[in-house]
Protein backbone atom coordinates (compact mmCIF):
# COMPACT_ATOMS: atom_id res chain seq x y z
CA UNK A 1 0.00 0.00 0.00
CA UNK A 2 2.81 2.24 0.89
CA UNK A 3 4.50 1.61 -2.25
CA UNK A 4 1.12 2.15 -4.32
CA UNK A 5 1.00 5.32 -2.53
CA UNK A 6 4.55 6.41 -3.55
CA UNK A 7 4.29 5.66 -6.50
CA UNK A 8 0.64 7.48 -7.01
CA UNK A 9 2.15 10.82 -5.86
CA UNK A 10 4.94 10.02 -8.03
CA UNK A 11 3.12 9.88 -10.98
CA UNK A 12 1.12 13.41 -9.95
CA UNK A 13 4.28 14.92 -9.87
CA UNK A 14 4.94 14.21 -13.42
CA UNK A 15 1.98 15.34 -14.58
CA UNK A 16 2.08 18.61 -12.53
CA UNK A 17 5.97 19.13 -13.80
CA UNK A 18 4.30 18.33 -17.96
CA UNK A 19 1.60 21.07 -17.39
CA UNK A 20 3.20 23.30 -15.00
CA UNK A 21 1.10 26.51 -16.71
CA UNK A 22 -2.15 24.63 -16.46
CA UNK A 23 -1.37 23.58 -13.07
CA UNK A 24 -0.64 27.57 -12.11
CA UNK A 25 -3.23 28.28 -13.71
CA UNK A 26 -5.96 25.47 -11.78
CA UNK A 27 -4.60 26.53 -8.47
CA UNK A 28 -4.61 30.52 -8.70
CA UNK A 29 -7.85 30.69 -6.39
CA UNK A 30 -5.74 28.38 -3.87
CA UNK A 31 -2.62 30.46 -4.28
CA UNK A 32 -5.12 33.91 -3.49
CA UNK A 33 -7.14 32.27 -0.55
CA UNK A 34 -4.21 31.10 0.89
CA UNK A 35 -2.21 33.86 0.36
CA UNK A 36 -4.69 36.33 2.44
CA UNK A 37 -5.09 33.58 5.15
CA UNK A 38 -1.25 33.57 5.84
CA UNK A 39 -1.37 37.37 5.76
CA UNK A 40 -4.20 38.15 8.22
CA UNK A 41 -3.29 35.39 10.14
CA UNK A 42 0.56 36.50 10.72
CA UNK A 43 -0.88 40.05 11.34
CA UNK A 44 -3.56 39.20 13.72
CA UNK A 45 -0.73 36.83 15.74
CA UNK A 46 1.57 40.14 15.49
CA UNK A 47 -1.65 42.53 17.12
CA UNK A 48 -2.30 39.44 19.88
CA UNK A 49 1.68 39.78 20.48
CA UNK A 50 1.75 43.48 20.49
CA UNK A 51 -0.96 43.47 22.52
CA UNK A 52 0.37 41.12 25.27
CA UNK A 53 3.66 43.22 25.20
CA UNK A 54 1.70 46.73 25.93
CA UNK A 55 -0.20 45.03 28.93
CA UNK A 56 2.68 43.41 30.39
CA UNK A 57 4.71 46.47 30.23
CA UNK A 58 1.90 48.45 32.01
CA UNK A 59 0.71 46.12 34.52
CA UNK A 60 2.38 43.12 36.41
CA UNK A 61 0.94 39.60 35.18
CA UNK A 62 2.12 38.55 38.17
CA UNK A 63 -0.11 40.26 40.37
CA UNK A 64 -2.44 39.34 42.84
CA UNK A 65 -4.85 41.39 44.10
CA UNK A 66 -7.40 40.93 47.53
CA UNK A 67 -10.15 43.55 47.85
CA UNK A 68 -13.02 44.00 49.97
CA UNK A 69 -16.44 44.00 49.04
CA UNK A 70 -17.89 47.12 50.29
CA UNK A 71 -21.31 46.68 48.37
CA UNK A 72 -23.90 44.69 48.36
CA UNK A 73 -26.87 43.80 46.26
CA UNK A 74 -30.53 43.65 47.47
CA UNK A 75 -32.95 43.12 44.61
CA UNK A 76 -30.47 44.00 42.29
CA UNK A 77 -30.01 47.17 43.63
CA UNK A 78 -26.51 48.32 44.32
CA UNK A 79 -26.39 49.20 48.61
CA UNK A 80 -23.05 49.92 50.38
CA UNK A 81 -23.10 47.57 53.67
CA UNK A 82 -23.24 48.61 56.63
CA UNK A 83 -20.14 46.52 58.45
CA UNK A 84 -17.15 45.79 55.92
CA UNK A 85 -14.85 43.38 56.21
CA UNK A 86 -11.58 44.19 56.10
CA UNK A 87 -7.44 42.73 56.20
CA UNK A 88 -5.77 44.72 59.00
CA UNK A 89 -2.07 45.27 58.94
CA UNK A 90 -1.93 42.15 61.67
CA UNK A 91 -3.79 39.69 59.17
CA UNK A 92 -2.22 40.91 56.32
CA UNK A 93 1.89 39.49 58.29
CA UNK A 94 -0.37 36.55 59.22
CA UNK A 95 -1.97 36.09 55.50
CA UNK A 96 1.95 36.73 54.32
CA UNK A 97 3.47 33.74 56.53
CA UNK A 98 1.43 31.27 55.21
CA UNK A 99 2.23 31.81 51.98
CA UNK A 100 4.74 29.00 50.52
CA UNK A 101 5.82 30.69 47.35
CA UNK A 102 8.10 33.95 47.38
CA UNK A 103 6.27 37.06 46.86
CA UNK A 104 6.59 40.72 47.42
CA UNK A 105 3.72 42.54 48.93
CA UNK A 106 1.93 45.24 50.69
CA UNK A 107 -1.01 46.68 51.90
CA UNK A 108 -2.65 49.76 51.07
CA UNK A 109 -5.63 52.20 52.02
CA UNK A 110 -6.47 55.13 50.05
CA UNK A 111 -8.47 57.83 50.74
CA UNK A 112 -7.76 61.70 49.91
CA UNK A 113 -7.89 64.41 52.74
CA UNK A 114 -6.69 68.31 53.70
CA UNK A 115 -3.41 68.30 55.01
CA UNK A 116 -2.51 71.02 57.70
CA UNK A 117 1.03 72.54 57.93
CA UNK A 118 2.20 73.41 61.49
CA UNK A 119 2.17 77.04 60.12
CA UNK A 120 -1.63 76.77 59.21
CA UNK A 121 -1.47 76.02 55.10
CA UNK A 122 -3.86 73.59 53.73
CA UNK A 123 -3.78 71.28 50.42
CA UNK A 124 -5.68 68.61 49.45
CA UNK A 125 -3.43 65.30 49.05
CA UNK A 126 -4.10 61.86 48.54
CA UNK A 127 -3.27 59.58 51.85
CA UNK A 128 -2.03 56.20 51.14
CA UNK A 129 -1.82 54.30 54.56
CA UNK A 130 0.53 51.12 53.73
CA UNK A 131 3.26 48.98 54.68
CA UNK A 132 5.94 50.30 52.64
CA UNK A 133 7.01 53.82 51.84
CA UNK A 134 9.14 52.84 48.27
CA UNK A 135 6.15 51.65 45.99
CA UNK A 136 7.00 49.00 43.09
CA UNK A 137 9.52 50.66 40.50
CA UNK A 138 10.08 53.69 42.68
CA UNK A 139 13.72 54.91 42.99
CA UNK A 140 15.39 54.25 46.58
CA UNK A 141 14.95 58.50 47.45
CA UNK A 142 17.47 60.70 49.89
CA UNK A 143 16.49 60.57 53.55
CA UNK A 144 14.77 57.68 55.74
CA UNK A 145 12.28 55.47 54.65
CA UNK A 146 9.67 54.56 57.17
CA UNK A 147 10.87 50.32 57.93
CA UNK A 148 8.46 47.26 59.42
CA UNK A 149 9.66 47.97 62.27
CA UNK A 150 8.61 51.52 62.81
CA UNK A 151 4.93 50.03 61.42
CA UNK A 152 4.75 47.71 63.83
CA UNK A 153 5.79 50.42 66.73
CA UNK A 154 3.16 52.81 65.05
CA UNK A 155 5.52 55.77 64.40
CA UNK A 156 4.01 58.73 62.97
CA UNK A 157 6.51 58.79 59.82
CA UNK A 158 5.21 60.00 56.32
CA UNK A 159 6.94 60.17 53.20
CA UNK A 160 5.57 62.67 50.88
CA UNK A 161 6.15 62.80 46.62
CA UNK A 162 7.58 66.32 45.12
CA UNK A 163 4.17 67.10 43.98
CA UNK A 164 3.19 67.44 47.70
CA UNK A 165 6.56 69.78 48.57
CA UNK A 166 5.69 71.87 45.16
CA UNK A 167 2.22 72.40 46.94
CA UNK A 168 3.01 73.30 50.06
CA UNK A 169 5.77 75.41 49.70
CA UNK A 170 8.30 74.06 51.75
CA UNK A 171 11.00 75.22 49.53
CA UNK A 172 13.75 72.73 48.19
CA UNK A 173 13.12 68.96 49.24
CA UNK A 174 15.56 69.10 52.25
CA UNK A 175 13.83 71.67 53.75
CA UNK A 176 10.87 69.28 53.64
CA UNK A 177 12.45 67.26 55.41
CA UNK A 178 11.65 67.02 59.60
CA UNK A 179 8.50 69.28 59.14
CA UNK A 180 5.43 68.06 60.34
CA UNK A 181 1.94 67.95 58.91
CA UNK A 182 -1.44 67.02 60.42
CA UNK A 183 -4.61 65.36 59.21
CA UNK A 184 -7.24 63.72 61.33
CA UNK A 185 -5.75 64.29 64.40
CA UNK A 186 -2.35 63.00 63.35
CA UNK A 187 0.10 64.50 63.55
CA UNK A 188 3.59 63.17 61.09
CA UNK A 189 6.42 63.88 60.55
CA UNK A 190 8.17 63.84 57.05
CA UNK A 191 11.56 62.26 56.58
CA UNK A 192 11.73 61.50 52.86
CA UNK A 193 10.68 62.71 49.55
CA UNK A 194 10.31 60.09 46.51
CA UNK A 195 12.42 61.30 43.48
CA UNK A 196 9.43 60.25 41.42
CA UNK A 197 5.68 59.97 41.24
CA UNK A 198 2.54 61.42 40.16
CA UNK A 199 1.72 64.78 39.40
CA UNK A 200 -1.04 65.15 42.30
CA UNK A 201 0.47 65.50 46.33
CA UNK A 202 0.59 61.89 47.63
CA UNK A 203 1.34 61.47 51.24
CA UNK A 204 2.64 57.79 52.44
CA UNK A 205 2.46 56.75 56.29
CA UNK A 206 2.47 53.62 58.27
CA UNK A 207 -1.15 51.24 57.61
CA UNK A 208 -0.92 50.62 61.68
CA UNK A 209 -2.07 54.25 62.37
CA UNK A 210 -5.32 53.64 60.85
CA UNK A 211 -8.13 52.89 63.85
CA UNK A 212 -11.04 50.33 63.06
CA UNK A 213 -13.29 52.68 61.46
CA UNK A 214 -11.07 54.31 59.89
CA UNK A 215 -10.52 51.02 58.13
CA UNK A 216 -13.73 50.50 57.72
CA UNK A 217 -14.10 54.13 55.94
CA UNK A 218 -11.61 53.35 53.25
CA UNK A 219 -10.89 49.66 53.48
CA UNK A 220 -7.21 48.33 52.37
CA UNK A 221 -5.99 46.37 49.01
CA UNK A 222 -3.66 43.96 49.96
CA UNK A 223 -1.34 43.46 46.84
CA UNK A 224 0.91 40.29 46.20
CA UNK A 225 3.22 40.11 43.09
CA UNK A 226 4.63 36.09 42.31
CA UNK A 227 8.28 35.75 41.64
CA UNK A 228 7.14 33.00 39.12
CA UNK A 229 4.28 33.48 36.65
CA UNK A 230 3.60 29.51 37.55
CA UNK A 231 2.94 29.72 41.13
CA UNK A 232 0.47 32.07 40.83
CA UNK A 233 -2.34 29.03 40.60
CA UNK A 234 -0.76 28.01 43.96
CA UNK A 235 -0.99 31.21 45.82
CA UNK A 236 -4.00 32.49 44.49
CA UNK A 237 -5.30 28.70 46.20
CA UNK A 238 -3.37 29.45 49.57
CA UNK A 239 -5.28 32.81 49.67
CA UNK A 240 -8.55 31.76 49.13
CA UNK A 241 -8.12 29.03 52.03
CA UNK A 242 -7.14 31.79 54.24
CA UNK A 243 -9.43 33.68 53.72
CA UNK A 244 -11.90 31.11 54.42
CA UNK A 245 -10.41 29.79 57.68
CA UNK A 246 -10.41 33.61 59.07
CA UNK A 247 -13.90 34.83 57.08
CA UNK A 248 -17.44 33.71 57.70
CA UNK A 249 -18.33 34.78 54.88
CA UNK A 250 -15.48 35.06 52.76
CA UNK A 251 -16.73 34.59 49.65
CA UNK A 252 -18.52 37.40 49.47
CA UNK A 253 -16.70 39.65 51.79
CA UNK A 254 -13.88 39.92 49.30
CA UNK A 255 -12.62 39.37 45.71
CA UNK A 256 -9.75 38.36 44.19
CA UNK A 257 -8.36 40.20 41.36
CA UNK A 258 -5.42 38.93 39.00
CA UNK A 259 -4.33 40.26 36.34
CA UNK A 260 -3.97 37.63 33.72
CA UNK A 261 -7.92 38.32 32.60
CA UNK A 262 -6.63 41.36 30.51
CA UNK A 263 -4.64 38.58 28.66
CA UNK A 264 -7.49 36.14 28.73
CA UNK A 265 -9.75 39.15 27.15
CA UNK A 266 -7.30 40.18 24.68
CA UNK A 267 -6.78 36.75 23.28
CA UNK A 268 -10.60 35.71 23.18
CA UNK A 269 -11.07 39.05 20.79
CA UNK A 270 -8.03 38.01 18.80
CA UNK A 271 -9.47 34.24 18.61
CA UNK A 272 -13.00 35.50 17.38
CA UNK A 273 -10.95 38.16 15.24
CA UNK A 274 -9.39 35.70 13.60
CA UNK A 275 -12.33 32.90 12.97
CA UNK A 276 -14.01 35.52 11.30
CA UNK A 277 -11.84 36.78 9.48
CA UNK A 278 -10.52 33.02 8.29
CA UNK A 279 -13.74 32.10 7.53
CA UNK A 280 -14.39 35.10 5.07
CA UNK A 281 -10.97 34.13 3.55
CA UNK A 282 -12.13 30.64 3.56
CA UNK A 283 -14.23 31.46 0.55
CA UNK A 284 -11.26 32.33 -1.74
CA UNK A 285 -10.16 28.78 -0.90
CA UNK A 286 -13.37 27.01 -1.96
CA UNK A 287 -13.52 28.93 -4.97
CA UNK A 288 -9.76 27.67 -5.76
CA UNK A 289 -10.68 23.99 -4.77
CA UNK A 290 -13.55 23.88 -6.77
CA UNK A 291 -11.02 25.13 -10.18
CA UNK A 292 -8.55 22.19 -8.75
CA UNK A 293 -12.27 19.81 -9.18
CA UNK A 294 -12.74 21.07 -12.86
CA UNK A 295 -9.14 20.21 -13.99
CA UNK A 296 -9.45 17.31 -12.20
CA UNK A 297 -12.41 16.42 -14.29
CA UNK A 298 -10.63 17.71 -17.48
CA UNK A 299 -7.91 15.20 -16.57
CA UNK A 300 -10.44 12.47 -16.45
CA UNK A 301 -11.94 13.01 -19.71
CA UNK A 302 -8.21 13.33 -21.16
CA UNK A 303 -7.28 10.39 -19.94
CA UNK A 304 -9.92 8.09 -20.01
CA UNK A 305 -8.37 6.08 -22.55
CA UNK A 306 -5.59 5.26 -19.70
CA UNK A 307 -7.54 4.99 -17.33
CA UNK A 308 -9.01 2.02 -19.36
CA UNK A 309 -5.70 0.36 -20.15
CA UNK A 310 -5.12 1.03 -16.38
CA UNK A 311 -7.90 -1.10 -15.28
CA UNK A 312 -7.65 -3.88 -18.40
CA UNK A 313 -4.29 -4.75 -16.90
CA UNK A 314 -5.48 -5.07 -12.85
CA UNK A 315 -5.34 -1.52 -11.46
CA UNK A 316 -8.29 -1.28 -9.05
CA UNK A 317 -10.92 0.75 -8.96
CA UNK A 318 -9.13 2.16 -5.03
CA UNK A 319 -6.05 2.52 -7.23
CA UNK A 320 -7.48 4.66 -9.67
CA UNK A 321 -8.80 6.58 -6.59
CA UNK A 322 -5.90 6.54 -5.18
CA UNK A 323 -4.28 7.92 -8.30
CA UNK A 324 -6.30 11.46 -8.28
CA UNK A 325 -6.92 11.95 -4.77
CA UNK A 326 -2.63 12.05 -4.99
CA UNK A 327 -3.09 14.66 -7.95
CA UNK A 328 -5.72 16.50 -6.09
CA UNK A 329 -3.52 16.97 -2.99
CA UNK A 330 0.10 17.38 -4.71
CA UNK A 331 -2.13 20.37 -7.05
CA UNK A 332 -3.43 22.15 -4.25
CA UNK A 333 -0.53 21.50 -1.62
CA UNK A 334 1.46 23.33 -4.52
CA UNK A 335 -0.91 25.97 -4.91
CA UNK A 336 -0.82 26.19 -1.02
CA UNK A 337 2.73 26.49 -0.58
CA UNK A 338 3.13 29.23 -3.23
CA UNK A 339 0.03 31.30 -1.49
CA UNK A 340 2.15 30.77 1.75
CA UNK A 341 5.42 31.73 0.06
CA UNK A 342 3.06 34.99 -1.47
CA UNK A 343 1.43 35.59 1.85
CA UNK A 344 4.50 35.86 3.62
CA UNK A 345 5.95 38.27 1.10
CA UNK A 346 3.07 40.21 1.14
CA UNK A 347 3.19 40.75 5.06
CA UNK A 348 6.90 41.98 4.76
CA UNK A 349 5.13 44.76 2.40
CA UNK A 350 2.68 45.61 3.86
CA UNK A 351 4.26 45.95 7.73
CA UNK A 352 6.63 49.15 6.63
CA UNK A 353 3.52 50.78 5.76
CA UNK A 354 1.64 50.04 8.63
CA UNK A 355 4.78 51.25 10.73
CA UNK A 356 5.33 54.76 8.46
CA UNK A 357 1.28 55.43 8.95
CA UNK A 358 0.85 54.72 12.69
CA UNK A 359 3.93 54.96 14.10
CA UNK A 360 3.87 51.76 16.41
CA UNK A 361 6.72 49.49 16.67
CA UNK A 362 4.39 46.29 15.49
CA UNK A 363 5.53 43.35 13.60
CA UNK A 364 3.68 40.38 12.10
CA UNK A 365 4.55 37.36 14.03
CA UNK A 366 4.92 34.02 11.93
CA UNK A 367 3.71 30.80 14.38
CA UNK A 368 3.61 26.91 13.85
CA UNK A 369 0.02 27.22 14.03
CA UNK A 370 -0.75 29.23 10.52
CA UNK A 371 1.99 26.54 8.83
CA UNK A 372 -0.26 24.05 10.32
CA UNK A 373 -3.31 25.49 9.10
CA UNK A 374 -1.84 25.96 5.71
CA UNK A 375 -0.87 22.14 5.45
CA UNK A 376 -4.53 21.32 6.50
CA UNK A 377 -6.09 22.85 4.06
CA UNK A 378 -3.62 21.62 1.41
CA UNK A 379 -4.98 18.28 2.51
CA UNK A 380 -8.29 18.90 2.90
CA UNK A 381 -8.86 21.00 -0.11
CA UNK A 382 -7.32 17.74 -2.06
CA UNK A 383 -9.32 15.36 -0.34
CA UNK A 384 -12.68 17.01 -0.57
CA UNK A 385 -12.63 18.52 -3.93
CA UNK A 386 -10.25 15.28 -5.60
CA UNK A 387 -13.01 13.11 -4.48
CA UNK A 388 -15.42 13.32 -7.04
CA UNK A 389 -12.97 13.07 -9.99
CA UNK A 390 -11.52 10.31 -8.59
CA UNK A 391 -14.70 8.27 -7.65
CA UNK A 392 -16.14 9.53 -11.38
CA UNK A 393 -12.44 7.99 -12.68
CA UNK A 394 -13.03 4.61 -10.73
CA UNK A 395 -16.50 3.76 -12.11
CA UNK A 396 -14.79 4.06 -15.95
CA UNK A 397 -15.79 0.84 -17.61
CA UNK A 398 -12.28 -0.47 -19.30
CA UNK A 399 -13.50 -1.60 -22.24
CA UNK A 400 -15.18 1.60 -23.21
CA UNK A 401 -12.54 4.03 -21.64
CA UNK A 402 -10.11 1.89 -24.33
CA UNK A 403 -12.10 2.04 -27.01
CA UNK A 404 -12.78 6.16 -26.10
CA UNK A 405 -10.94 8.14 -28.27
Amino acid sequence: MLQKTFNSFALAFANIKSNLFHTLLSVLGIVIGVASLVSILSLIDGMEKFARDQISSTTSLNGIIIQSESFKRVNEVRLRKDTVSVIDYLKFQKLRGTLTKPVSSYICSSSSGEVVLSSGSKIGTNLLATSSSLQPGEEIPSGDLFTESDIDNKKPYAVANKAFVKAMQFGNEQDAIGKEVIFDNKRLTIVSILPKGKDTPQLFYPISLLSEQELQASPPDVFFEAHKTEDIAVLRDEMAKWLRANYIHAQTDFRMVTNDYRIQQATKGFLLFRVIMGLIVGISVVVGGIGVMNVLLISVTERTAEIGIRKATGATRKDIILLFLAESITVSAFGSMLGLLLGVLGTMMIIPMVMAITDVPFRAAYTWNTFLVVSIISILVGVIFGTYPAIRASRLDPVEAIRHE
